[in-house]
């Protein structure tokens, strides 16, 4: 598996080896081994699965308890993905990363505790799975607001993103309390 580290330490593009043949392919999505050699060691405790049509914008979530780590990977289609930097003792506070993940590129993004996560769907739909380290718990989850100036992610896109009312209603970087 390759490693690429990101500008926020901590937040990993991983890039596992396929072996392709005329059926198709195989890859190893998780193996505990392989990802302790490379420093995240914690337990993953929950899978998910979202399924998202194109302009469809989630995010920017993160738990104040129960804080999740995230290992997030496309089955189908596109995203662009971000994490911003939560920690409030963190160097790279309020700062963000993204990359583009997708089913043809294969590649996964590993989240730690302490960031807000979110994705856009480039694609005509995108299906997104993710593991987690904690169990959802929704009396903690909060909403930072996707287009705080403060922040100022560069989303691909122009005018609005399709949104929940939770996400439209997120907070902004200067409300957050740890």
């Amino acid at each position: 598996m390759k490693i690429i580290e990101t500008a926020i330490p901590g937040i990993l593009v991983l890039e596992p080896r396929v072996f392709s043949d005329a059926r198709g392919f195989f890859l190893e999505t998780y193996n505990q081994r392989t990802f302790t050699e490379v420093g995240i060691t914690e337990q993953f405790v929950q899978d998910n699965q979202s399924h998202s049509k194109k302009g469809v914008l989630r995010g920017m979530h993160y738990q104040v308890q129960q804080a999740q780590g995230k290992l997030v990977r496309v089955l189908q289609g596109e995203i662009f993905d971000v994490v911003v930097d939560l920690r409030p003792h963190s160097p790279t506070f309020g700062k963000w990363v993204a990359d583009r993940l997708s089913s043809a590129n294969k590649k996964m993004l590993w989240v730690p505790k302490g960031f807000a996560h979110g994705f856009y769907t480039v694609s005509e739909s995108a299906d997104v799975a993710y593991k987690v380290t904690d169990f959802y718990a929704p009396q903690f989850e909060r909403t930072l607001l996707w287009n705080d100036a403060d922040v100022g992610i560069a989303w691909p896109f122009k005018g609005e993103p399709i949104l929940s009312d939770k996400d439209r209603a997120g907070h902004l970087l200067a409300e957050y309390a740890g």
